[in-house]
């Protein structure tokens, strides 16, 4: 898993959180492929260029957290997609899984930054298209969980 965003835009700005999330991604991507021990892609995590810009705390919870709570937001995501999550791409299936819990679990982060995120991550590490899905995907998830927070905007 390669990052294209830096190639594409070496100067765009990315906040600490934005970086927490990268790096979340790229950690429940290799839980997703090689089901290692969350400790174990923390440390290794940990190590790589650039996590010193990243917000540790944030990525903490987002790894972690996500992992821990996989089945809980595996079950809220299933009646949403059009088929089974383990025929994802890794990447969509770590976006929706962090997508997912930001918006269960952060409510102090607005849920269109929480889907902006996810759709981010998914142009800067997967396929073409793969962000159009993620989008639709949280956007209906946020709809069901974070009503009253959309309700209010209108």
């Amino acid at each position: 898993m390669t990052d294209k965003s830096n190639h594409a835009n070496p100067n765009k700005n990315r906040t600490p959180r934005h970086r927490a999330r990268e790096f979340a991604l790229q950690g429940v991507y290799q839980w997703l492929l090689n089901h290692e021990e969350v400790a174990v892609i923390d440390a290794h995590i940990r190590q790589a260029h650039g996590f010193d810009k990243a917000d540790s705390g944030h990525f903490h919870a987002l790894l972690h957290n996500t992992i821990s709570q996989q089945t809980a937001l595996r079950a809220v995501l299933s009646p949403l997609i059009d088929r089974p999550l383990d025929q994802l791409s890794p990447v969509e299936h770590a976006a929706l899984l962090i997508g997912a819990y930001e918006l269960k679990n952060h409510i102090e982060i607005p849920y269109r930054v929480v889907i902006n995120e996810a759709v981010e991550l998914t142009k800067s590490f997967g396929g073409v298209d793969g962000h159009k899905y993620v989008n639709g995907v949280l956007d209906k998830l946020a709809a069901t969980i974070r009503d009253t927070e959309i309700n209010a905007g209108k």
